[in-house]
């Protein structure tokens, strides 16, 4: 193979990229979400992002009524908003490595680093009770394994230089 000719990404791992982009914008949209939320100066709308499940029901939540610590608490949910938006950014990142070059490197971070965020989450809040199971808490992990379960097989080969 020429040295200027990249090899072929196929159809498997381009839908593994667009996967990966819809993880992407999912948790670029928890990150505005909680961001509008924080603007919005209720704590308990904060809380209400990340709570609901059959551990942690919203109507049984107790929330504070110490301005200190709520502010604390509102600033840690913030903070959690971000950073799984940031989460996101790398999703896209991710998608568009493996989209444009078939990226190996993109869909090993991809595996790793997104996998330990969204595994996390999901056995800390979702499978726990804290965070409500439901659609959208859910979507996020099941579309990241299917994209890490999809994308090899439209990769290029590791063997090709």
């Amino acid at each position: 193979m020429n040295k200027n000719t990249r090899p072929a990404v196929g159809l498997a791992a381009k839908i593994g990229a667009a996967l990966f982009v819809l993880w992407g914008i999912l948790h670029i949209w928890v990150g505005f979400e909680g961001a509008h939320q924080y603007l919005l100066g209720n704590v308990q709308n904060q809380w209400n992002m990340v709570i609901g499940g059959v551990n942690a029901p919203r109507a049984a939540f107790q929330h504070t009524t110490d301005a200190m610590t709520a502010h604390a608490q509102s600033q840690l949910i913030l903070n959690f908003c971000i950073d799984v938006a940031g989460y996101g950014v790398l999703g896209m990142i991710v998608a568009a490595m493996i989209w444009r070059t078939g990226s190996w490197r993109a869909y090993f971070i991809g595996l790793l680093v997104i996998g330990i965020a969204d595994l996390a989450f999901l056995f800390s809040l979702v499978t726990s009770g804290i965070i409500e199971a439901n659609i959208p808490t859910i979507s996020g992990p099941i579309i990241w394994f299917l994209a890490i379960a999809i994308t090899p097989f439209g990769m290029p080969s590791l063997r090709q230089k």
